[in-house]
């Protein structure tokens, strides 16, 4: 995460789909059957192989019985229809079953149609997806030719969040285990439509590789507008993006309203309402906030109103942006920030920060914090050291935070080793760097048995102003070189560990937060959020390379 001088920073798309294939005098060729394997270097899988069709032959007419008697016309030539394409979308679809028609698109009469059963849970996603292709709305009627019927599946029909999309007989059929999926095959079929004014003849099988799919923003150091905001969640959804991280507290800011302590709050900030709305919205297009409230370190603009929490070397120095974790109000201040704060995120996710506590970056901490080692001897024995101070203040605020159904995630330089106090084991990490004091390689995170979530500072950090040799990602390296598996570095861990590792997030810090304008961090971003859409939901080699796959995204 970036953050301070000497840190290193962490720092409406809608893909487009290629023409779909219509009615034509000259049939093609099937795709090659298969389902796809990890590892495959390929694109969306053609299930099914069917031979060409050639046009059917013209009879010769027979010979008139007299001159009188007219001759009938010859018969045309019959037509015959494509086998179907794959979409082309982003994420990419994992399947296509190919199929000859003539596809599906939108008409005056045609609906979206929710069967009574799943009006309840369905209804938002069938009325977005409504108004987004321009045609009706049903609610709990039976649908006729040139609908668009959404449906749940059975219990245990599909993994989470993965969905079926069929078009036949000029009708389309999206059904899904839950919500989620089938909101996704509504983004599939959207992207189908908007790029190729029709959807494929077909059967889209989909489901995503990693369950936690998104971006992190600094509102911090940088304020963004609620609508700002707004459209990067309704980009994410078109993205299949299910996750915002929203960092709003750190050394130069506080952005968000507060009613305990209003004294902490930074110009300009959301409002409680602003952020209720961003959270329904959110909720609504199935992306779950994840905000975080970073401490001990990182807490300066708190520190502005309350000096005498600030720490201090044994010199009398005060150390930037950390607060004295020996002094008893400092945890007593912060916990009330957390549990005001925890009703308005309904998240299962709290980030509670835990990087950068500047104390350890001393070369003797002991010796310059007496009064952390004190502390720490007195809660854990005469000799541990100021890091279990610091990993019991983690899970101290982890338990907060659990305490109110959330689980805890926290940056994985805040997890330390060799001491006497251990990080709680439901933690999750999530993984940045291996340069700060403290940060250890991925594998002894993962050996632990830990989940682990990407946020790799190597090909994942959009840092403002590009300090400490940050370059701005284009999505190019993320999208040739990156995986979920590329932790730290370039380098990847070994496969066996593909299941500890959740997902990933692209994050954007704004530590020179007047380099770029609102406008320009999201032009910025675009590419590298469709390359990080990609690879989280299907790992694997894509199908198409760089340039176009560029091309597919700036077709929007």
């Amino acid at each position: 995460m970036m953050r301070q001088t000497k840190q290193y920073g962490r720092s409406h798309v809608i893909a487009t789909a290629t023409v779909a294939a219509l009615v034509t005098l000259v049939a093609v060729p099937g795709c090659a059957s298969g389902a796809p394997g990890p590892g495959d270097a390929r694109g969306p899988v053609a299930a099914s192989t069917a031979p060409t069709i050639p046009p059917t032959a013209t009879a010769p007419a027979e010979t008139p019985a007299a001159p009188s008697t007219p001759q009938a016309p010859a018969p045309s030539p019959t037509p015959a229809l494509p086998l179907s394409k794959a979409p082309r979308t982003i994420p990419a679809v994992r399947e296509h079953v190919p199929a000859r028609g003539p596809g599906w698109q939108p008409a005056p009469e045609a609906r979206v149609v929710v069967p009574s059963a799943d009006s309840a849970a369905l209804a938002d996603e069938g009325k977005l997806l409504a108004g987004e292709l321009r045609i009706g709305f049903a609610e709990s009627a039976t649908p006729r030719k040139g609908d668009v019927e959404l449906a749940l599946g059975p219990k245990g029909s599909g993994t989470p969040e993965s969905y079926t999309l069929t078009v036949s007989n000029g009708q389309v059929r999206i059904t899904g285990p839950d919500q989620a999926g089938v909101f996704y095959g509504t983004r599939t079929l959207k992207q189908e439509v908007s790029g190729g004014g029709s959807a494929p003849e077909g059967t889209v099988r989909d489901a995503p590789a990693k369950p936690q799919r998104g971006l992190n923003l600094d509102i911090a150091r940088k304020y963004f507008t609620p609508d700002w905001i707004e459209d990067r969640l309704r980009e994410m959804a078109d993205l299949k993006l299910n996750q915002l991280g929203l960092h709003f507290s750190d050394d130069q800011a506080f952005r968000i309203e507060s009613d305990t302590h209003p004294e902490i709050v930074s110009t300009p900030h959301l409002t409680k309402a602003q952020v209720r709305e961003i959270t329904a919205l959110a909720a609504r297009l199935h992306i779950a906030v994840v905000p975080e409230i970073d401490s001990p370190g990182h807490l300066g603009a708190v520190l502005r109103a309350y000096p005498g929490l600030q720490l201090r070397d044994v010199q009398g120095r005060t150390v930037k942006g950390a607060v004295d974790i020996a002094n008893p109000a400092a945890a007593k201040l912060v916990d009330e920030l957390l549990r005001e704060y925890l009703p308005l995120f309904p998240g299962a996710i709290w980030n509670v920060g835990a990087d950068e506590y500047q104390a350890l970056v001393y070369r003797d901490p002991q010796t310059s914090f007496p009064q952390l080692t004190a502390a720490a001897r007195q809660r854990y024995g005469p000799t541990a050291r100021v890091q279990d101070l610091a990993t019991g203040w983690l899970n101290d605020r982890a338990a907060v935070v659990r305490s109110a159904g959330r689980a805890p995630a926290a940056w994985n330089d805040g997890f330390f080793t060799g001491g006497l106090a251990q990080p709680a084991r439901d933690i999750q990490v999530e993984y940045w760097t291996g340069k700060e004091i403290g940060a250890r390689p991925p594998l002894e995170y993962l050996r632990e048995g830990r989940k682990v979530v990407n946020l790799n500072d190597e090909y994942l950090y959009y840092v403002l102003g590009e300090p400490n040799q940050f370059t701005y990602p284009d999505g190019r390296r993320i999208y040739e070189q990156w995986t979920p598996l590329v932790l730290r570095g370039t380098t990847a861990v070994p496969a066996r560990y593909a299941g500890q590792i959740l997902g990933a997030r692209f994050a954007v810090w704004c530590d020179l937060a007047g380099s770029q304008t609102q406008a320009q961090v999201a032009a910025g971003i675009r590419l590298p959020l469709a390359a990080l859409s990609q690879k989280v939901w299907d790992s694997r080699t894509p199908a198409l390379d760089w340039p176009a796959f560029k091309a597919l995204a700036d077709r929007l």
